[in-house]
């Protein structure tokens, strides 16, 4: 929906999941971007022997309707055309090196479903979480600034489970991207920081309140985009629920702008942030609360 058609339907905000929209979703059920996210999650609690190759498989499962809330067989239909290019060429392939829908392609997809490698390695080598974001976003997104922009968000995800202050996650973010900008040709890192850098001087709650769409919406999926409104949201000082909700009036993308924002909300506040009826409705709640129980007992 638009930033006009979401103020006329809902002028303080959706602040309930009540399902619908245009694909007639039940409420709490995983869209697109849960569902890939799970993918990944499932990569880090069974790896076997390659896990980048697991998350693509399980990516693949979603792709071809092997997955808990589908039709079996049914092919999903919340899916971007790099995501389907991606995993077409995964399927071919089965080597993230000669997947990925190429570079002009770059759209929030890999973003959205980036986060399970920051809370499975907290404590890992930064090199190594930078590697396996790098692949996982690779099957699909290729394109480096979507690369780059994983590689980021996942460090500031871990600076916020190590309990750093929301700039000074952003910050950490940045200076992933700095280390990258001498060995990066395509300057797909000084883009990211650039995006990074955009949102931490963005005011949320002013832009929807003077209705300023175009600030960072993200309407088209642009990973950037995505990745800038996140960051605003995160240095927002208000209430978790009440930044997610800014981010979803917006309008455009609203689902994917508004799981990468979540992601970095969670990590900042936990998940009491959250409402009990939010929470009691969502799809895989029980197995996403176990898996974080698993990564936080093995601590990375």
């Amino acid at each position: 929906m638009t930033f006009e058609a979401v103020r006329a339907a809902y002028p303080d905000g959706l602040r309930e999941i009540v399902g619908g929209g245009p694909f007639d979703w039940p409420a709490g059920h995983a869209t697109d971007d849960t569902d890939l996210t799970r993918a990944v999650l499932l990569a880090y609690l069974e790896p076997g022997d390659d896990l980048v190759r697991t998350a693509g498989e399980h990516m693949l499962d979603w792709f071809d309707g092997n997955w808990p809330g589908r039709t079996p067989g049914s092919r999903p239909f919340d899916i971007g055309g790099a995501t389907t290019t991606g995993l077409t060429r995964f399927r071919e392939t089965r080597d993230w090196r000669r997947a990925g829908s190429g570079a002009g392609s770059a759209g929030n997809g890999s973003l959205m479903r980036c986060i399970p490698t920051a809370l499975a390695r907290p404590t890992a080598d930064p090199a190594l979480r930078a590697g396996e974001a790098t692949a996982i976003s690779a099957i699909t997104h290729d394109d480096p600034r979507c690369v780059h922009a994983c590689v980021a968000y996942t460090e500031i995800v871990v600076a916020l489970l190590a309990g750093e202050s929301p700039r000074e996650a952003a910050g950490a973010g940045l200076l992933a991207m700095q280390a990258l900008r001498g060995i990066d040709p395509e300057d797909g890192a000084a883009a990211v920081e650039l995006a990074i850098g955009q949102g931490l001087d963005i005011d949320l709650e002013q832009a929807v309140d003077q209705g300023d769409a175009g600030l960072a919406h993200g309407g088209t999926g642009y990973v950037l985009d995505s990745l800038a409104l996140a960051v605003a949201a995160l240095v927002d000082p208000r209430p978790a629920v009440d930044s997610l909700v800014d981010v979803t009036r917006l309008g455009g993308d609203t689902d994917t702008n508004g799981a990468i924002a979540g992601g970095l909300l969670g990590a900042r506040d936990g998940v009491s942030a959250w409402p009990a009826s939010w929470l009691s409705q969502l799809q895989f709640a029980p197995e996403f609360r176990a898996a974080a129980s698993t990564f936080a007992t093995s601590g990375g």
